[in-house]
């Protein structure tokens, strides 16, 4: 076994030049140790990218000075790179997570160094990439360089998120819980939103879900359904009740029957400590959780997403807030369209009528220099507090109808106006 090269993280972070192009592993593995050390030689780089989707951490890359010596270019957009991705600082690629392997297999955005965090080594050899793998696995495969920052509380997930130290050029150790994320009770609109969505969910049904008070409300009324199964892009811990409850078997699904199937995980370290070293939960790269193709031979596959705005049309803008790059598209039409095409399956998109400052989500028009992330060609069922509509089969008339039907009574008004001026010629 080769022996593992262990050194300072500014020793590790070293081994990057002006120019070079840098993957960042994300959600709860964000190696933020090796981020923070090489945002410190910024005064000795120039023109350093770095690739990643979404992270956690201060992403001092992007704030002042360190800005100066880096530019940010994401496939997804968090919290912390916001601001940075909507100014002269960074950019956004639009991509699904179904494709974004191919940015580093085909060579399109070549690697030269990719930072990761993993646990120790194994007897064999081989540290995991804990809870992270999505596109992880294809940057450490085909990037010149690896750099690691070794965590034992790292958990060790079962799958394909493995790396043996051979390939590994440098590392730190580091030794702290990694990011954990507390969700707050749901709300009464959450709730109610839930448990339209939970009514949909039949006996046997292969779950894809996010995170947050919609999903959790879900899952908590599924407490007397049997067969579930887990086919998903992001694992959260909403779904732990339902696995020492007997309620999520994985005996129904056609692809890894059994395994509940994920590229990463998200949560608190309650979560983490369910999956380290758990057969049950296989962990593989998004190029494969997120394949329509995979995705669509699983039994009524029920995917559960959620919007920004819906025009009358159904368009669903996800990841902008008009011109203003608010998150990314990330895997929903990967699983709105692997759901529509698996036998009884149910794409649903579910969100609240209206925003928190009381505006609609429900529109006649997507604002100006918005995305649509799912087409009305894709579209089925959408969800809010006031109910469920299924889209799919309906002219544009009868679409504008039945979102009318569910958006806020505040605005319903307003909005079969808008929808009247938009046919009465």
């Amino acid at each position: 076994m080769t022996n593992l090269k262990i050194v300072s993280a500014a020793e590790a972070v070293s081994t990057v030049k002006s120019g070079d192009r840098v993957f960042f592993q994300g959600a709860a593995m964000t190696p933020n140790t090796l981020i923070d050390a090489l945002s410190e030689r910024y005064k000795e780089l120039s023109d350093v990218e770095i690739l990643q989707i979404h992270t956690e951490g201060a992403a001092k890359y992007t704030q002042k000075p360190y800005s100066d010596s880096f530019i940010t270019n994401s496939c997804f957009v968090a919290g912390n790179v916001r601001e940075a991705v909507n100014s002269s600082i960074g950019a956004y690629i639009p991509i699904f997570l179904s494709e974004m392997h191919l940015l580093f297999r085909k060579n399109i955005l070549p690697l030269d160094v990719a930072f990761i965090q993993v646990s120790p080594p194994d007897k064999h050899g081989y540290c995991s990439l804990g809870v992270s793998v999505d596109i992880t696995l294809p940057a450490i495969q085909t990037a010149k360089k690896v750099i690691a920052q070794i965590n034992p509380q790292v958990p060790r997930s079962h799958g394909d998120g493995n790396i043996h130290i051979s390939n590994i050029d440098a590392a730190c150790e580091v030794d702290h819980p990694i990011f954990a994320l507390n969700i707050p009770a749901p709300t009464e609109i959450e709730t109610q939103i839930g448990q339209h969505v939970a009514g949909l969910i039949e006996d046997g049904a292969t779950l894809q879900m996010g995170i947050g008070g919609i999903p959790n409300v879900v899952l908590n009324n599924l407490k007397n359904h049997q067969r579930l199964g887990i086919h998903t892009e992001m694992l959260s811990e909403g779904v732990l009740p339902l696995v020492e409850s007997g309620v999520i078997t994985g005996e129904m699904k056609e692809i890894k029957t059994g395994k509940i199937v994920t590229c990463f995980a998200l949560g608190s370290q309650k979560l983490y400590d369910f999956i380290d070293d758990n057969p049950i939960v296989h962990f593989k790269e998004a190029g494969y959780t997120n394949d329509t193709a995979i995705i669509r031979q699983n039994p009524k596959v029920t995917a559960i997403n959620s919007a920004l705005e819906i025009d009358l049309t159904g368009q669903v803008c996800a990841d902008t807030i008009g011109k203003y790059q608010y998150s990314g598209v990330g895997g929903q039409m990967d699983f709105i369209r692997g759901a529509s095409l698996s036998e009884g399956g149910k794409p649903i998109i579910a969100m609240p009528s209206v925003t928190a400052k009381g505006i609609s989500k429900i529109v006649p028009y997507l604002k100006e220099g918005a995305g649509v992330t799912t087409t009305r060609a894709h579209v089925h069922y959408i969800a809010t507090e006031y109910g469920v509509v299924n889209l799919y089969g309906k002219n544009l008339k009868q679409r504008a109808k039945a979102l009318i039907s569910i958006a806020h009574p505040d605005h319903r008004e307003a909005l079969e106006k808008e929808n009247f001026l938009r046919f009465k010629n």
